[in-house]
């Protein structure tokens, strides 16, 4: 109830977007990171019309019903992310960021002009991704990128001072965002106004705008009250608000002329969009298709995978250097290829070819240096493919994907199309040692539900086994394992095979049974109790 000011400056005054035709490219985007206060994202998509409705909202967190607990991409509309793990919206954000930045800079601002908006908490700047986030948000200079902090003091646990002494305007300063400290002015419409449309202003760097709220407010009863948090008020409760406000004491009152001023304002964006349509044919000209194929991620023309890189049998590369050839292939007949990796763009096969590092000074770059910042980079996949317009692909060690699971199982939930590339799959990586040698890592990925984990054996199943081929003109998630070094060639051994001497012991043991089922190591579960072995991948 606290963020209900916030949300109508939003949609009334400041958004631009059109209910009537929520796909609308260029419209801004609207995340709630802070994806608990589902509810309050809910009830505006129902007053400007986005095709909600009282019945929907009376079954909100209900099974089957278009409200869930969470916001889910794809599953009520006007939906721009899967939100809910606290962190993720504010790191989709950015990857949305980058998105709009690199189709701005392509097809022009007739084309490509809008605003990321956001709404983060307390437990969202919590999380580290956060501060990888926004620290990549500020070395890049996204400045589409508008967030309020809604600054409300209050945990689960109880006051945030509990945890959270950290001086937020210092912090997101030192990022290199432009920041606007609002103080307590949750109720004053006006300065919020003011301050988004200043932030919207700041072209070169990202904004926030932190604003102290008052969790529960108008209930006398639960005002700062930690219960709030994910209380369901009783009756009695939500009567003494109503009063507060005015209104009578009657579930889900809606009075005539509310609804249509918010309907009005969700139609208000309607002759920009026309504009819009008119301006972006006039600098298409020539490009439809294009334009077309890039909204879409995919290929343009048809027979482009007769483009592809193929191997003698004899001279196969591992399959890392395999996957960048085919990448760099791929990047000619996929327009919006959005290259990346965490500081090993080499090693992981992820370098684009033929395009400059996106950089401030350089924003028209589609090669994305993420750094030292997984998390980060994995949220701002799924940002960038669910804004739009762009494939992004990221890099890095398998064993590194722990620090993008979270990323990825979301991207599976959301349906997002990007690729994740890990490459240095097994034992066989050099001298680094058991912290740098993913074993249980494929496993465990295959375990998400809507996640493609393909792991090609050579670099003809890199290029034309399924792998890059299927996911550029597919709609889900993908990762593409790769190894570090040369498929090993020598007999095929039986799958049965363990090489001698293995180590022994009472309880079930991980050993290297180097048996060649097809070109690539496997590793093999020993139990000596039990007296089998089973393939692990």
């Amino acid at each position: 109830m606290a963020l209900a000011p916030l949300a109508h400056v939003l949609f009334t005054r400041v958004l631009r977007y059109d209910a009537t035709a929520p796909h609308w490219a260029d419209r801004d985007r609207f995340i709630l990171s802070c994806g608990h206060a589902s509810i309050l994202q809910y009830a505006m998509l129902y007053l400007a019309g986005y095709g909600l409705t009282l019945d929907d909202l009376r079954e909100f967190r209900q099974w089957g019903s278009s409200t869930p607990g969470h916001p889910e991409v794809g599953h009520t509309v006007g939906i721009e992310v899967t939100t809910g793990p606290l962190g993720q919206g504010f790191a989709n954000g950015v990857g949305m960021a980058l998105a709009e930045q690199s189709l701005r800079e392509r097809f022009g601002q007739d084309v490509c002009d809008h605003h990321i908006h956001a709404i983060v908490s307390d437990g969202d700047l919590e999380e580290g991704v956060s501060h990888e986030a926004a620290s990549l948000a500020g070395h890049l200079g996204l400045g589409r990128l508008v967030y309020v902090y809604d600054q409300n003091h209050i945990s689960i646990d109880g006051p945030t001072e509990l945890a959270l002494d950290d001086d937020a305007v210092g912090r997101f300063e030192a990022y290199g965002w432009h920041v606007t400290d609002l103080g307590d002015a949750s109720e004053d419409l006006d300065a919020m106004e003011a301050a988004l449309v200043a932030a919207r202003a700041e072209h070169e760097r990202p904004s926030l705008v932190i604003m102290r709220s008052h969790i529960g407010y108008p209930s006398p009863t639960h005002l700062d009250d930690p219960a709030a948090h994910g209380l369901a008020f009783d009756a009695t409760t939500i009567a003494e608000a109503k009063a507060v406000m005015g209104m009578p004491d009657e579930p889900f009152w809606v009075p005539d002329d509310v609804l249509a001023y918010y309907r009005e304002a969700g139609r208000r964006g309607t002759p920009a969009r026309l504009d819009w349509e008119q301006r972006c044919a006039a600098a298409l000209s020539g490009r439809a298709a294009e334009w077309e194929a890039t909204l879409a991620s995919r290929p343009l023309g048809d027979d482009w995978v007769q483009t592809l890189p193929s191997f003698s049998e004899g001279d196969s590369p591992a399959t890392r250097v395999a996957s960048q050839s085919v990448l760099n292939a791929v990047d000619r007949v996929v327009p919006g290829v959005l290259g990346g990796s965490a500081d090993l763009t080499g090693n992981t096969g992820t370098k684009l070819s033929d395009t400059t590092a996106f950089q401030r000074s350089t924003p028209g770059g589609r090669q994305i240096h993420y750094g030292i910042r997984e998390h980060a980079m994995g949220s701002a996949l799924v940002g960038a493919a669910l804004h739009g317009g762009v494939l992004p692909v990221s890099g890095t060690f398998l064993v590194f994907s722990d620090y993008m699971r979270p990323a990825v199982r979301l991207a599976a939930l959301s349906g997002a199309k990007c690729v994740f590339v890990w490459s240095h799959d097994s034992v066989g990586v050099g001298e680094d040692g058991p912290t740098h040698q993913p074993v249980e890592h494929i496993m465990s990925l295959r375990l998400i539900p809507g996640l493609t984990v393909l792991r090609p054996a050579d670099g003809n199943e890199v290029s034309g086994g399924g792998s890059w081929p299927s996911r550029a003109t597919g709609r889900l998630p993908s990762s593409r394992v790769a190894s570090r070094r040369r498929p090993l060639k020598g007999p095929r051994r039986s799958r049965s095979t363990v090489w001698p001497r293995a180590p022994t012991c009472s309880t079930p043991t991980m050993i290297l049974s180097w048996c060649l089922w097809g070109p690539a190591p496997r590793w093999r579960w020993r139990s000596k109790r039990r007296g089998c072995s089973a393939p692990m991948a």
